[in-house]
């Protein structure tokens, strides 16, 4: 893949634009905050509803109403007051309309939480009157014949009975998944390992019961693996995209200023992702720990639409999509600043808010499937598992600990020259600097052990006159 464009080649440290246009500091009414002009609207918003709605006797129609308003109000607030994240295309209201939803959704997922299930439903029930009701159990494993010479609709009519609407969500999930992470590797990972998690969870939610060539045929090499092409040829494009960003107004032509406008839905410029989990022992849990919570938020969405009984095309399932789909892209943007930026101390607020998401949705599949949860699985599937957790454990401790013993003495780690020199120069790239300033700093550490080399040498010679 050709190098993509990154801020450092502007002059800039990571998470800074380039320096040819500031719209923070433009003064156009599409970059103002307008907070008063939306504080004005959001008080006349709720007056006239206070003023000019019959008063009713309706205690779920009251409820429903006072936590429309309090939701429209919070985002209200959040939209002209919550701080900025790394991005800014469309718009900086955009995404702080995003944290906004993101935190609501949170509050919705913690008041569940402290439900039993029966009423978690029934909760459910009063949004829409469609849901509260048992969902029919779908299984594709039953006949895996792949070809039927003798069957009136075809001797395909197998695999296209397959080829139904989550054959697009999985090709669309994977464009995005590869576009938010950014590496083609650690996709892979995630999409086998889901694969195998299917495997594993067959036997208590049925429609995980799928044949073999729709697991690794339709899904991983047609659905994933065309989405993941997809998406890196999007990330290329970007990559090789020159980022020169001019005022609207700067424009004459009308067919510039529609392309411009056109162009305000691209990134502001295209950071590429080097995550090199094998780098360190940190680094390697760390980028584990990012792939187990991209696998939790698909499994618990499978577990969380069969235990709260919501059908697969419903408005909230696809709600709880974009906004996990929008808000990962935020979080997995402020995670690689944290773990590279050495100038940032603390997490950033989406990505912070996502890991909250993750575990409140794991809690509520362990609270409200306790019972199905507990079902073992079959004892192939708990052998290939431990089979698999021992592999993992000795090339951790193969590739990590074991190289590392011998630089362990006397309780003290010692590191070659060498190592520092080079972990300084990595830290420099990192950081958006140059090879001379690592070039400098592993020359001083040369030339300090250098110094203690002449000084251990003139001691050898005092002692031997």
């Amino acid at each position: 893949m050709p190098r993509v464009a990154t801020p450092q080649d502007n002059g800039n440290p990571p998470d800074k634009p380039p320096r040819f246009l500031d719209e923070s500091t433009t003064s156009s009414f599409f970059w103002r905050a307008h907070t008063v002009t939306v504080l004005a609207i959001c008080i006349a918003i709720v007056t006239y509803e206070v003023a000019n709605t019959d008063p009713s006797q309706d205690i779920v129609y009251n409820t429903k109403r006072s936590l429309c308003m309090c939701a429209f109000v919070f985002v209200c607030f959040g939209v002209t007051q919550a701080a900025d994240g790394p991005f800014t295309r469309p718009h900086p209201a955009f995404w702080r309309l995003i944290l906004c939803l993101s935190v609501i959704y949170e509050l919705c997922l913690i008041f569940l939480l402290f439900q039993n299930l029966s009423d978690a439903r029934n909760l459910l029930s009063h949004l829409d009157s469609d849901l509260g009701k048992p969902l029919p159990e779908q299984s594709y494993g039953e006949d895996c014949s792949v070809w039927d010479p003798d069957h009136p609709d075809g001797p395909l009519h197998n695999v296209w009975a397959k080829c139904d609407f989550f054959i697009i969500a999985h090709f669309l999930g994977f464009i995005v998944k590869t576009i938010i992470i950014r590496d083609v590797w650690m996709v892979t990972t995630i999409s086998v390992t889901f694969e195998l998690l299917e495997y594993t969870i067959e036997h208590q939610l049925a429609n995980f019961n799928e044949c073999w060539w729709d697991h690794w045929v339709l899904d991983v090499l047609l659905c994933n693996g065309l989405g993941m092409v997809v998406g890196l040829w999007i990330m290329d494009y970007l990559g090789q995209k020159t980022y020169h960003w001019r005022s609207l107004w700067q424009i004459r032509s009308y067919r510039g200023k529609f392309r411009r406008v056109a162009a305000q839905f691209s990134p502001y410029f295209w950071t590429e992702f080097h995550w090199r989990p094998r780098s360190s022992l940190g680094r390697w849990f760390a980028v584990l720990g990012l792939a187990a919570i991209f696998l939790s938020f698909e499994l618990n969405l499978f577990y969380l639409k069969y235990l709260l009984w919501i059908p697969p095309p419903h408005p909230i399932l696809q709600v709880r999509t974009g906004i996990v789909a929008f808000s990962g892209a935020v979080a997995m943007r402020e995670t690689y600043s944290f773990m590279f930026d050495s100038t940032r101390s603390k997490l950033g607020q989406q990505a912070w808010l996502m890991a909250a998401l993750a575990v409140t949705e794991t809690l509520m599949v362990v609270k409200f499937g306790a019972d199905l949860i507990r079902i073992p699985p079959p004892v192939h599937v708990q052998v290939c598992w431990l089979l698999g957790l021992l592999g993992f454990i000795v090339y951790t401790l193969g590739y990590f600990v074991i190289p590392n013993l011998g630089r362990f003495r006397g309780g003290r780690y010692r590191r070659t020259v060498s190592e520092v020199g080079i972990n300084l120069a990595v830290s420099a790239v990192n950081e958006g600097g140059c090879g001379s300033s690592g070039e400098e700093h592993s020359g001083g550490v040369g030339n300090k052990a250098d110094s203690k080399t002449t000084k251990r040498r003139r001691i050898k010679i005092k002692n031997k006159k």
